[in-house]
């Protein structure tokens, strides 16, 4: 299981939600695999500060977890099982895919739930991945209903954006390599055809579902993507050329002269894929930064400014 969520970001049960989003964005650009090329325990612990932003970030799910109604990995919790709430499919950190991209089987009570689920699923026709994953969604029939929920496989947002292959290890040591269709969406369920356990009729499928993290940079607001583009007060007054992370790695965009925060900028192509596969646009919003160090001279020209060319700011929406 997943370790407590307000421990791995380093703040308190009450802390408040801005306290709970700053302590993410600054753990995260330090430990973000872009600033860390290479550095394998950097890229796991910002897996795990996403994933317990994904938790207490969000108010609904904040309010479950401190109820006990769900577990650090978002599972809903269970009561009658071995394991505590762990749920019927185990955590995603220790037996799920989940982060450790692994997978098992539970026997409770004497019955072996992968046999159960074999003989559920197996021997069914359908469009499917086969070895390599399925598209998910269209790709295949979701699992049974009443079926314990598949376990997970957690992704970052340029995977889900671009697409991906991941390879997955199974606890017999079968590995596989799942394809991650482009434009993949969030509680999206991938088919593994002839991946499950076997059943009266030969081999039976495999679901996983799949749950995207929280990005350092880029973030969703329904079908856009968006983003926070930090630029000097001297480029945001006369204009500028300046470097932008975008999904497909970093472009030189132009800044206009007098751009404000709140002024946005479009990369064409650089967005989300619709359901032809066609990328959309990423969104910039410019946030002006002043210098960190207290500049003398810029003081002493906004206090002379302030005197003699007052003026109200407007309210942007």
């Amino acid at each position: 299981m997943a370790r407590d969520p307000y421990q791995e970001l380093g703040v308190s049960r009450t802390a408040t939600a801005d306290e709970i989003r700053k302590a993410f964005r600054k753990l995260a650009k330090a430990n973000h695999p872009d600033t860390n090329p290479g550095n394998k325990e950097a890229e796991e612990r910002f897996k795990r500060v996403s994933a317990a932003f994904d938790i207490v970030g969000d108010p609904d799910k904040r309010k479950k977890f401190d109820a006990g109604q769900i577990d650090a990995d978002g599972r809903e919790t269970f009561r009658g099982f071995g394991g505590g709430a762990e749920g019927p499919w185990g955590s995603s950190s220790g037996g799920g895919f989940g982060r450790q991209g692994g997978f098992r089987s539970e026997t409770f009570e004497g019955v072996d739930l992968g046999d159960i689920l074999g003989e559920m699923f197996g021997g069914r026709g359908g469009r499917g991945g086969g070895p390599e994953g399925g598209r998910g969604g269209g790709g295949g029939p979701p699992p049974p209903r009443g079926a314990p929920p598949p376990p997970r496989l957690d992704i970052d947002l340029v995977e889900a954006i671009r697409g991906a292959k991941r390879r997955i290890a199974f606890s017999d040591g079968r590995t596989i390599d799942v394809t991650i269709p482009k434009g993949a969406q969030d509680g999206q369920t991938l088919r593994l055809r002839g991946q499950g356990s076997p059943g009266r009729s030969g081999p039976g499928d495999a679901f996983i579902e799949l749950h995207i993290l929280p990005h350092a940079v880029f973030r969703r607001e329904g079908d856009v993507l968006v983003m926070d583009l930090p630029v000097t007060l001297y480029d945001a007054v006369l204009g500028g050329k300046v470097e932008a992370p975008t999904p497909d790695g970093p472009v030189t965009l132009s800044i206009p002269k007098g751009a404000n925060t709140g002024t946005k900028l479009r990369l064409k192509g650089k967005g989300l894929p619709n359901a032809s596969g066609a990328r959309g646009d990423l969104f910039a919003r410019v946030v002006v930064s002043l210098p960190e160090n207290p500049d003398p001279a810029l003081e002493a020209l906004a206090e002379d400014m302030r005197k003699t060319r007052p003026y109200a700011p407007r309210r942007r929406t």
